[in-house]
């Protein structure tokens, strides 16, 4: 599920936090067999553009394998990997290589490369900050993958709302809350409007009486884990808030809707129309 920018943009991060001068990358075929190179940024020639690299084979293929970062000093001269890939990386130049898998799961699903044209070691530093780089990458592909699955959950609720119950409200009021949780964790702005939107939708699925929303974002998140049965500590888990801040906002809100207790305050908020 990674999109076309997340590549290039990926690559231009690692540019910036690691200071060599080449970066590339491809994604892994869905049956892990292979990787294509797709993306570059500071390359000098064509030598490496839509180079098919096999699992195992090569610095790419072998982090595909294992899927764990690796590195090489000098490309063309180490032992530890296989070189049927020397022709088009000598072409281009390249001697230090590092090489660090995005991942989602237990699947890798891409390979990020970054790389200079001198034998140097590349030290844990840049190897660290192109490993935090591919972490968000997987990260934010994770949260896309949980966005789809609840947006599927949306849609069958939404067939059932002429004759949902008590049972098909409950879920989409956990629904509501796990898109509020994955909201808090991700930082891709768009992603973040979308899983609004889509929040936004389920709580408009529910009849409700014509009421100004005096509640923050951040109010109302907390409302939502507390509408599933969270406690103080869990909801700042999952908002990534602290307890303290999380019975804040929870007090914030008893006061804008007149409310003296915390499920006083989620059913009068149910009852307004903020909460599904």
């Amino acid at each position: 599920m990674l999109e076309t920018a997340d590549l290039p943009a990926a690559l231009g991060r690692i540019r910036r936090v690691t200071g060599l001068p080449v970066a590339f990358g491809g994604l892994v075929a869905a049956d892990a067999r292979n990787m294509r190179l797709t993306d570059f940024a500071g390359t000098a020639t064509v030598a490496l553009h839509g180079l098919v690299v096999s699992a195992g084979h090569g610095l790419g293929g072998r982090v595909v394998t294992t899927a764990r970062p690796g590195r090489v000093e000098d490309y063309a001269a180490d032992p530890r990997i296989s070189h049927e890939y020397d022709g088009p990386v000598t072409a281009e130049g390249l001697r230090a290589i590092v090489a660090v898998p995005v991942a989602m799961g237990g699947s890798v699903l891409a390979v990020l490369y970054a790389g200079t044209r001198e034998p140097l070691a590349v030290g844990a530093r840049a190897l660290d900050a192109m490993g935090r780089v591919a972490l968000r990458l997987g990260t934010e592909v994770t949260v896309r993958r949980e966005v789809a699955r609840r947006m599927a959950e949306l849609e069958t609720a939404a067939a059932r709302q002429a004759d949902a119950g008590a049972r098909e409200w409950e879920e989409v009021r956990l629904a509501h809350a796990d898109l509020r949780t994955l909201a808090a964790e991700t930082s891709d702005l768009a992603l973040k409007a979308r899983l609004q939107e889509i929040s936004d939708r389920l709580v408009c699925a529910r009849p409700a009486a014509e009421a100004t929303n005096p509640l923050s974002p951040r109010e109302l998140d907390v409302l939502a884990m507390i509408a599933v049965g969270c406690g103080n500590a869990e909801a700042a888990r999952r908002l990534g808030l602290l307890p303290e801040t999380v019975k804040s906002y929870l007090r914030n809100a008893m006061r804008k809707l007149g409310t003296h207790g915390r499920m006083e305050t989620v059913v009068t908020a149910r009852r307004l129309g903020f909460l599904p």
